[in-house]
């Protein structure tokens, strides 16, 4: 366990969406105010923008990798580095995309309304742990 997973998983139960989490949980290492990484990151939940597509987690991993690694950023040591992760999560998790790691099939259609949070939301789905288990990947490579 890790507290900057754990605050990850947190910030998600709070309201936050996937990626958000865990690219707020990394705010103390981006020079960046909180609030702006909340906004940076907002459409990239459920898959960008409730598409399905890749894991927020996994973008919000990437966001957070590309913004701690700054300025001089070697692009072909960062792309493979962020392989590397994808086939940790893949291997770990099956899938880095989200309607595969919630169990949906590939043409169902998500509608862009946000799901409400309740109780049976939280339960229903990975997302949760997912959230910590990126946070936790991430902090483990740095």
């Amino acid at each position: 366990m890790s507290a900057r997973g754990d605050n990850a998983k947190e910030l998600f139960l709070k309201g936050n969406n996937c990626a958000q989490a865990v690219l707020m949980s990394f705010a103390d290492k981006i020079d960046m105010p909180e609030e702006q990484l909340k906004n940076i990151s907002a459409g990239f939940g459920g898959g960008i923008g409730r598409l399905r597509e890749v894991c927020g987690t996994f973008s919000g991993l990437v966001m957070a990798l590309g913004l701690i690694s700054g300025d001089k950023v070697d692009k072909a040591a960062l792309y493979a580095q962020i392989q590397r992760l994808s086939e940790k999560f893949k291997q770990d998790n099956g899938s880095i995309i989200c309607r595969d790691l919630l169990g949906m099939r590939k043409n169902e259609k998500s509608a862009p309304t946000p799901s409400e949070r309740t109780e049976n939301y939280y339960k229903s789905r990975p997302c949760a742990d997912l959230v910590k288990y990126a946070a936790e990947l991430l902090e483990q490579e740095l």
